[in-house]
C-alpha cells in the first residue's frame, strides 16, 4: 500500500510540474519556472523513495532531492516577492458621460 501511495504522489507532483510548465511558458514568469523544477525534483524524489529498498543504506540520501525541490519553492517565492513591481502608468481622469448610456456629443468625430 505505502508503494501505491508513492507511485500515486510521485505522479501527481509530475502533473503539478506539468500545469506549472504550462503557465511558464504562458507568462514567463520565473516563479512558475520554480515550482515547475520543484514539483518535478518531488516527483523524482518519491519515485526514487519507491524503488530503492527500505534496508539499503544509501535511502537517506534521496531526501535530499527534497531538500533540492522545497529550497527551490521557497527561492521562486522569495525572488518573486523581491522583485520590483512594474511601473505604474498614469490614468486619465474618468470623465462621466452625460447620460452614461452613450458618447457625449464632444465625443463623436467631428462634420
Amino acid at each position: 500500500m505505502t508503494l501505491f501511495l508513492w507511485g500515486a504522489t510521485a505522479a501527481l507532483c509530475a502533473v503539478a510540474a506539468v500545469f506549472f510548465f504550462k503557465f511558464w511558458r504562458r507568462t514567463g514568469d520565473g516563479l512558475f519556472a520554480a515550482f515547475t523544477a520543484g514539483f518535478g525534483a518531488l516527483s523524482v524524489h518519491w519515485t526514487a523513495l519507491a524503488l530503492i529498498h527500505p534496508a539499503s543504506e544509501t535511502r537517506h540520501y534521496v531526501y535530499f532531492v527534497r531538500l533540492v525541490a522545497f529550497g527551490l519553492i521557497i527561492g521562486g517565492v522569495i525572488y518573486k516577492n523581491r522583485a520590483s513591481p512594474p511601473p505604474r502608468t498614469p490614468s486619465l481622469p474618468n470623465r462621466p458621460s452625460s447620460a452614461g448610456l452613450g458618447p457625449d456629443r464632444h465625443d463623436l468625430p467631428n462634420s
